[in-house]
């Protein structure tokens, strides 16, 4: 028992040591944003007060609180030191939720803003910035949470679970876990919301309604649309979503404005439809899928089995 604890708090010291390393880091990166832009833009007036919110959100009151972070870390208080900072962890949260407006105003300013514009290429040819770009550096704090929440679980590993910090430590690992999870889903939403927005503009015309609330982009691809009577095979462009398929077929190569585009050819609600591998779980080359609607039945085929695999786990997972 007395090596094991031994171990633990050697691991320990050295995770907490690691983590004192990478703040001052971090601090210094954000010291970068607050010192040379922040401060001195709201000094200058160069931007609107509700634009300059807008670019960096809570990034000062993100500094202050690492701050405090670093100074327990410093004298050696863990516990206290992750207690006070998880209380202001939904920082992070809120800051990922303003990053796309952000990125969009600061593009919009760059563009308008002719001091702005001087002002910022002043400030990043700085030698401390070191080449970095104000853009790199507003992404530091969700990257900074991604690390919190390998070192809070490590810290947590490493200490004795009948130690006072065990509690302090299990409750910041929860804490930062459930803001992870926050932020992921806002970063997936807003992948989500790209694809949709490709797949709106590979389309030709606005018949199809591709971006709709609530639906998911799961995957697209090629495959070949067997017919009912003996016809030759179509290719097609197949897109799948959460609660739709999308066949489209591509538009004439000459035309002067859709060339690169696709029309569409039919739209399949996945409500009512079964799938089923009709071969495809043979060793044999490719496979053949089954759908069916209630006024329709589809057959889809590709030569390559690992693509059927995947469009028929894809297609099953939806449905399902």
């Amino acid at each position: 028992v007395e090596d094991q604890r031994a171990r633990w708090e050697r691991k320990c010291s050295r995770t907490a040591k690691e983590l004192l390393e990478t703040e001052h880091k971090y601090l210094e990166q954000l010291d970068l944003v607050v010192t040379y832009f922040v401060t001195i833009l709201k000094a200058k007036g160069t931007l609107k007060p509700a634009v300059l919110e807008t670019i960096f959100g809570p990034l000062e009151a993100i500094y202050s609180s690492s701050h405090v972070l670093s100074f327990h870390l410093e004298r050696g208080n863990l516990g206290p030191g992750l207690e006070s900072f998880c209380q202001s962890l939904d920082l992070y949260g809120h800051y990922a939720e303003n990053l796309e407006q952000a990125n969009k105003t600061l593009k919009e300013q760059l563009r308008k803003n002719k001091s702005f514009r001087r002002f910022k290429k002043l400030q990043e040819s700085r030698p401390q910035f070191q080449g970095r770009e104000l853009e790199d550096l507003l992404t530091l704090p969700l990257q900074r949470l991604h690390q919190y929440k390998h070192f809070f679980r490590d810290l947590l590993e490493n200490t004795s679970p009948d130690s006072a910090e065990h509690l302090k430590l299990a409750r910041a690992v929860k804490s930062v876990s459930e803001i992870s999870q926050w932020v992921q889903g806002i970063t997936e939403k807003r992948e989500n919301s790209l694809q949709l927005l490709r797949v709106q503009k590979l389309l030709k015309g606005q018949k199809t309604q591709v971006l709709t609330p609530g639906r998911w982009y799961i995957r697209e691809g090629w495959l070949l649309v067997v017919p009912s009577k003996g016809e030759e095979l179509k290719r097609r462009m197949f897109f799948l979503f959460s609660d739709i398929l999308i066949a489209a077929k591509p538009c004439h190569p000459l035309h002067p404005l859709n060339s690169h585009k696709l029309a569409c050819q039919a739209v399949y609600p996945l409500h009512q439809c079964t799938v089923d591998k009709v071969f495809g779980h043979t060793r044999s080359q490719g496979g053949l899928l089954s759908l069916s609607f209630p006024h329709k039945t589809l057959l889809l085929m590709s030569s390559d089995q690992q693509d059927i695999n995947d469009w028929y786990q894809s297609l099953t997972s939806a449905v399902r």
